[in-house]
């Protein structure tokens, strides 16, 4: 049981403090003196250390620091403002930018970073002029961030999912992505996340509890009125918006998927661009580069910190130990929700997505087949958990760029969401109970 502890700690914390990075440090501290007390500052370093060797945390850093540059450009090239003007146009009522911003979050579906960053800058403006609040706003964006990206099977996330499928032997090699289209009618949480996020954005599910307050004080504040074009470039169109995130999407799309590279091609192409069109002059691009990815810095040292936890979590045992305490309650009816609702609560309390998926699906898996389980709706459920974490974590990766983007308090994101995550939780819970006394 003292493997929830550390995580225990970082929620009770960040709830008091309403901070993020000082309660995972405790977090962490606190983990590594209960793996081993005679010697836990040489292993926080040491983990730490480890942390930033693995490759997946450099991917990271970079994707993260290179989406912030590419953002960074967009904006300082007055292309934002541009975008947001034609926008006005046709974007006319409050109702109809909560509805844009959902299709936004559907556009941007190749990868979560890229939805919570791109959607949330895009929006930001268009939502303010409508008096949004910028909670509402976050938690559409992040809403339509991970949810979609594991409910289309062209991304990084179903890319990942895929594999893991073919290295666990559940489908042969090369069949990855078929048997993760197997598995998207059973992602209960994503589908209820979107839908739910769509009702509320034309207005048919209420608003309630913070979010309703939040809603309340952005009507009565002042609108922002835009500035002039001098003071934004009067030379930036929509084209100048639309086109670098265009090549962005196609460059991930066409090289192996893969978000590093993707970025890579549409801040070159950016670049160039701008520079071509006198949009920017040389200066100013190469010093944009490195404010948006200086810009990323505390985001990402939420992440690194939230990567050692897991390693806390994992040297402790975190997960086998969660999943061996309801092994007893099990049955062949009930092991999708129970397995669901445990994950997500690790999900949570840990920020863990993928990790969580690596260490859990060799777990399950033989845990369903051994109760004659359905595996695709067991491998839905572990999924959806990972979606639970990235939405309603409020240190998690795509949590974290989405406040960023936003420009909404982290704490007050996760506050004001809350109470709509756990209906999405509670209805998701729900049918996998149901479906799972069905199959």
């Amino acid at each position: 049981m003292l493997a929830l502890l550390p995580p225990f700690i970082v929620v009770m914390l960040s709830m008091w403090l309403r901070r993020a990075f000082e309660p995972l440090l405790m977090g962490c501290l606190v983990g590594y003196l209960l793996i081993n007390p005679s010697d836990f500052p040489n292993n926080f370093i040491d983990g730490l250390t480890k942390t930033f060797q693995e490759e997946s945390t450099v991917w990271v850093i970079l994707v993260c620091g290179l989406y912030g540059s590419l953002i960074h450009l967009i904006i300082q090239s007055g292309s934002v403002f541009a975008f947001g003007e034609t926008a006005l146009q046709y974007v006319t009522t409050r109702r109809k930018s909560l509805i844009t911003t959902w299709l936004m979050g559907l556009f941007i579906f190749i990868d979560d970073y890229m939805s919570a960053l791109a959607v949330g800058v895009t929006m930001r403006k268009i939502t303010d002029r409508y008096q949004v609040s910028r909670e509402l706003l976050a938690y559409l964006v992040n809403a339509t961030a991970a949810p979609i990206c594991v409910l289309i099977p062209m991304t990084t996330w179903s890319i990942y999912c895929g594999k893991l499928l073919e290295d666990n032997k559940i489908v042969q090699k090369g069949n990855g992505f078929q048997g993760f289209i197997d598995i998207i009618p059973f992602l209960f949480y994503p589908w209820v996340a979107v839908i739910l996020a769509y009702l509320v954005a034309i207005g048919v599910f209420p608003l309630f509890s913070k979010m309703k307050a939040a809603e309340e004080r952005a009507a009565t504040a002042a609108i922002e009125l835009p500035l002039p074009a001098s003071e934004n470039n009067a030379g930036a169109k929509s084209v100048h918006f639309f086109l670098p995130l265009i090549v962005l999407i196609a460059a991930t799309l066409y090289l192996d998927k893969d978000a590093l590279k993707g970025v890579l091609a549409g801040l070159t192409f950016t670049v160039f661009y701008y520079a071509a069109t006198r949009l920017m002059t040389f200066e100013a691009l190469s010093e944009g580069i490195f404010e948006g990815f200086r810009s990323m810095i505390y985001a990402l040292s939420i992440l690194i910190m939230s990567y050692v936890l897991k390693k806390v979590g994992d040297k402790m045992g975190l997960t086998p130990y969660v999943i061996a305490s309801v092994q007893p309650y099990l049955s062949k009816a009930v092991l999708a929700a129970v397995i669901f609702v445990a994950l997500s609560l690790i999900s949570y309390l840990t920020a863990s997505s993928w990790g969580l998926y690596l260490v859990a699906i060799p777990i399950v898996v033989p845990l369903a087949q051994s109760l004659g389980a359905n595996v695709f709706l067991s491998l839905g459920a572990v999924i959806s958990a990972g979606v639970v974490g990235s939405q309603s974590s409020f240190y998690s990766d795509a949590a974290v760029l989405t406040s960023a983007s936003t420009e909404c308090d982290g704490m007050e994101m996760f506050l004001t969401a809350l109470p709509f995550n756990l209906l999405s939780i509670i209805i998701s819970t729900i049918l996998f109970l149901i479906v799972g006394f069905i199959i």
